[in-house]
């Protein structure tokens, strides 16, 4: 089964062929960083003229560097939730125009649960029977998520944020620390050689309490507290002497720390059968956070999995991949799909 999967959910315009679900045949991924740069941050409005511009461009080109015709598509998979309301729009009416005009199968995808799928389009990866039972971590710029793969292949949400997740952490204290966008990568560069202990930053939401919902709060995230802390700092330290580079550095670097600690610690947090922790999404592509969980895991005697650098942003490779598994929404007639911006992980099926 070949299915052509298209991303739209953000920031980024991305189609990919993926055969039987494992496969990738072709991956094409147009970035919009350039167009939000000046403004700091992620712009709805120029994503999905961006996403309009683009999309036409990114599917052709996806389907000439796979060498196959239309004929030979099985279904179309486009993520349909969770992200930004007008950015979804443009990718669900090319896909269901795709659909329609060629006579195949509609798939919706969860943009979370295909992150997941994305730790296991490395081929080098072990197969998903033997990490499972595992704890995964999801963790990007608009979503941090804290799940338990069961063995059976089913997942339970543990913990979600409730607030700033960790990749909008990591952009809005870049934007204070004057760094530029994106702020993951540049409060990485500048956190290099800095003492991650220099500043005593909080970590959020850190005592056991039961929630409505029977989950324990330990595993929410929260940043915004971290973030105002920052803001704080950095006003109480401007009226004291001028920040040296060793002092930026300093304070990015215990920045960072702080959200990788909340991170590792609240995964490792009550593991009990897993085999493996799973890492995914595009803050995985953080060198700390990867250098941490792994220690962590190693620590605890379980295997840390995180995807391939091309695989931690936002992709389509990880929506056909997971429709072509047997996952996604299926739908007998297109206008039954449609966008969910504020789709939330709580229980059902990641693998077929």
């Amino acid at each position: 089964m070949i299915v052509l999967g298209i991303e739209t959910s953000c920031d980024e315009t991305a189609g990919a062929l993926v055969e039987d679900g494992r496969r990738v045949m072709a991956s094409v991924v147009y970035s919009q960083v350039a167009a939000h740069r000046p403004h700091g941050g992620v712009v709805p409005e120029i994503a999905s003229r961006e996403h309009a511009a683009r999309l036409p461009d990114v599917v052709a080109e996806t389907l000439r560097q796979a060498a196959i015709p239309w004929s030979r598509i099985d279904a179309v998979a486009v993520t349909y939730g969770p992200g930004l309301a007008s950015s979804l729009l443009v990718g669900l009416a090319g896909a269901k125009a795709l659909a329609l005009r060629c006579g195949i199968e509609l798939i919706g995808v969860h943009h979370l649960e295909a992150h997941l799928i994305s730790v296991f389009l490395d081929r080098r990866a072990p197969t998903a029977e033997t990490l499972l039972p595992a704890r995964a971590l999801i963790v990007s710029g608009g979503h941090t998520s804290l799940l338990r793969v069961e063995r059976n292949g089913t997942y339970r949400c543990l913990g979600r944020t409730r607030d700033d997740a960790a990749g909008e952490a990591f952009d809005k204290g870049a934007v204070l620390l004057e760094l530029g966008y994106p702020g993951g990568p540049a409060i990485e560069k500048a956190a290099r050689g800095g003492n991650p202990r220099a500043v005593p930053f909080p970590r959020g939401l850190q005592r056991r309490r039961r929630m409505a919902d029977g989950r324990d709060s330990r595993y929410d995230f929260s940043f915004s507290g971290l973030k105002t802390a920052l803001l704080y700092y950095l006003r109480d330290q401007s009226q004291k002497v001028a920040a040296t580079e060793r002092q930026r550095a300093d304070i990015a670097a215990s920045y960072q720390e702080a959200i990788v600690d909340v991170l590792v610690s609240k995964t490792m947090t009550g593991l009990q059968d897993e085999r493996a922790v799973l890492m995914a999404g595009g803050v995985a592509l953080n060198g700390r956070l990867r250098e941490a969980m792994a220690g962590a895991a190693a620590r605890q005697g379980v295997r840390c999995i995180a995807p391939p650098a091309v695989y931690c942003a936002d992709n389509a490779a990880m929506i056909a991949a997971l429709a072509g598994r047997g996952g996604g929404r299926r739908v007998d007639a297109v206008g039954e799909l449609d966008a969910q911006p504020s789709l939330i992980f709580e229980r059902g099926r990641l693998w077929a």
